[in-house]
């Protein structure tokens, strides 16, 4: 008779997870659970006091809105991908966007949308599946989501993608103290956090997506809490707890309580307060075209490095020159 032990569970259920990893995107790498991050998202943007958990998104939506300012053109039409309470479109003007699709995962949040100057559209949609034809907008925006190549399809070309996504050293304090703990208490710790995109890895990213002319910028945000469990309890009201198919489903409390109390320890404030850092990726990609700037050729340059000293001299001599009485 076959038995299967406690181990070989584990085993099975990992390969389980592997399998629906892959087999989700038809073969392709899918780290998240889409059906956990939406029901995340739902349950988040349904509580009364919501809007109390949206300061990095309103944070990170204005950002973003200064990058749309500082491309100098107007948009006819454009998207926002994964929207939220459309946490971008509250501060950008109808003279820049003329008209806006906003998309999300959540209804709820698309119910619960701020308000803004130009027209808008919400449609309720996956990021990894838009229902938008190709070669559509004139301007795709998404903060803080992570997929890519759907926008490339749907932006038109010569036009551009501004987003921002969280980078892999946010929380790093929260990460560290999780896995001492576990580590410590039960042996041995696995992720309880999202993995997020390293900035090394984000223009490889762009670039596959299909994107030229790239601008990534790093920005950090720090908050307060008054201990671990607030940062923990905020995580969740936001709506971004760990959705990563390999997560563990069942944190120990003793584990929770030495965690917090090492979060304390290496990190605590003065006044008894604990940071949580936020690392945001900005950037910026175009799609291409053939009006667009391109490289000059390799070895078509008619003017050498080493000849920089000589302009160097000349500029020297020349001053000396003008010097002269």
């Amino acid at each position: 008779m076959f038995h299967l032990t406690v181990k070989s569970l584990r085993a099975l259920r990992c390969l389980w997870r592997g399998w629906r990893c892959l087999s989700s995107q038809g073969g392709a790498m899918n780290v998240f659970d889409r059906s956990m991050k939406r029901r995340q998202k739902q349950w988040a943007s349904s509580l009364l006091d919501s809007d109390k958990y949206d300061y990095i998104r309103d944070e990170v939506g204005s950002r973003l809105a200064d990058r749309v300012y500082d491309v100098s053109r107007t948009f006819p039409l454009a998207l926002d991908v994964g929207c939220g309470k459309s946490h971008i479109a509250e501060h950008l003007s109808k003279d820049i966007v003329e008209r806006l699709f906003l998309t999300d995962i959540s209804d709820s949040s698309l119910r619960n949308r701020k308000k803004c100057e130009m027209p808008t559209q919400c449609v309720l949609a996956d990021e990894e599946f838009l229902p938008f034809k190709e070669n559509t907008f004139d301007l795709v925006l998404s903060s803080l989501r992570y997929s890519t190549a759907p926008i490339h399809q749907v932006l038109k070309p010569d036009c551009v993608f501004i987003g921002a996504m969280v980078g892999s050293e946010t929380l790093y304090e929260l990460r560290c103290s999780l896995q001492l703990a576990e580590l410590e208490r039960e042996g041995g710790f696995a992720p309880h956090i999202s993995p997020y995109t390293a900035v090394t890895d984000l223009g490889n990213l762009l670039g596959q997506a299909g994107f030229k002319m790239l601008t990534v910028d790093i920005d950090e945000v720090q908050v307060h809490y008054p201990g671990m469990l607030e940062v923990m309890s905020d995580l969740q009201g936001m709506g971004e707890s760990n959705c990563a198919w390999n997560r563990k489903s069942l944190l120990h409390r003793d584990t929770i309580l030495a965690a917090a109390a090492i979060y304390k320890e290496m990190y605590g404030n003065e006044d008894g307060s604990v940071p949580a850092t936020f690392q945001i990726l900005y950037m910026i990609g175009w799609k291409p075209h053939e009006s667009q700037a391109k490289p000059a050729k390799r070895g078509s340059a008619n003017v050498s490095f080493a000849d920089l000293s000589k302009i160097s001299k000349l500029q020297t001599d020349h001053q000396k020159t003008n010097e002269k009485p």
